[in-house]
């Protein structure tokens, strides 16, 4: 017999709450405002995200920077897919900000709350009903003839890959100082157990679980079979060098890149900030595997192998 889940005790309310959309998604606007007046209608102060508001014409509320959000909300709720929240993750971490995903997506492994429930889910958590977790960060450095060149945070992950057009590239992987091997293969994926459900998932890395620490790295289709995926320390830092490549890059969270050429080094490990997300009471983590993976469903008569 399952044991239910022993809920958290409620914490003390928020008081300003940040609204932050993919303000690129037509009609957003309406679901938007919907939620800034659910969250008035109950007594919290709203604001909402510059860009946000300048995109969606939503003019009725106090309009921040996210570097002001950083230093006046207590929490910030964000209407989008993954993507969306990845962006304002990486641009509120470490300022004690958590994050509450409301899915306005495909997917949405963290934006996990219905658009169709966020009315009645969310006064609950804004009154301190929640689960709280904590989701590390990479950080990363673009090391160039003993210069930096380029930093990014990445939530899910660091991706060295070659263009479209170009040949394989040959990647020199060490950890620790310690020389791993040298890979030919399409790129390597550096991903957090957050971002293992991501685009490491689709190159054959396992799931990690979100609260676990580690890093896993996972070959992009390599030229020996026997380049596996392995999952290090969580205090590993991993230096990837450019061998030989006519054309490659660096990309962070698929959403910042820089180009790459032939002696560059990309150095990774976990960052010293990290990211809180909030989920309703009852959340269960492998739920949200069984239901957005699609675990629950049986093959039919008609689809039958």
């Amino acid at each position: 017999m399952s044991v239910p889940p022993k809920a958290s005790a409620p914490r003390a309310p928020f008081k300003t709450i940040a609204l932050v959309g993919r303000h690129s998604t037509a009609g957003i606007e309406g679901p938007l405002e919907e939620i800034a007046s659910c969250v008035s209608r109950i007594g919290q102060d709203v604001v909402f995200e510059r860009e946000t508001a300048q995109a969606t014409g939503l003019t009725g509320y106090p309009a921040l920077t996210p570097e002001e959000i950083a230093r006046t909300a207590d929490v910030a709720v964000v209407l989008g897919g993954d993507g969306t929240l990845l962006g304002i993750a990486r641009q509120l971490a470490g300022a004690g900000v958590p994050l509450i995903g409301v899915n306005h997506g495909r997917l949405g492994f963290m934006t996990d709350i219905p658009l169709d429930d966020v009315t009645t889910v969310l006064p609950a958590m804004l009154s301190g009903h929640y689960e709280a977790e904590t989701r590390m960060l990479l950080e990363s450095r673009v090391i160039r003839d003993d210069e930096i060149i380029f930093t990014a945070l990445a939530l899910n992950d660091v991706v060295v890959n070659r263009s479209g057009i170009s040949g394989m590239v040959e990647l020199a992987v060490s950890v620790d100082g310690y020389h791993m091997y040298n890979q030919r293969s399409d790129g390597l994926i550096v991903s957090t157990p957050t971002g293992s459900t991501a685009y490491a998932l689709s190159a054959g890395g396992p799931i990690l679980h979100p609260t676990l620490s580690g890093l896993v790295l996972v070959p992009i289709a390599p030229h020996a079979l026997s380049n596996r995926p392995i999952v290090l320390p969580h205090d590993a830092e991993v230096t990837i060098e450019v061998a030989t490549a006519r054309d490659a890059s660096v990309n962070f969270d698929m959403q910042s890149l820089t180009s790459l050429l032939p002696g560059d080094r990309i150095v990774v490990r976990r960052a010293a900030k990290a990211v809180q997300l909030l989920h309703p009471v009852g959340y269960n983590y492998y739920a949200t595997l069984r239901k957005k993976l699609h675990w629950h469903e049986y093959p039919t008569e008609d689809n039958r192998l």
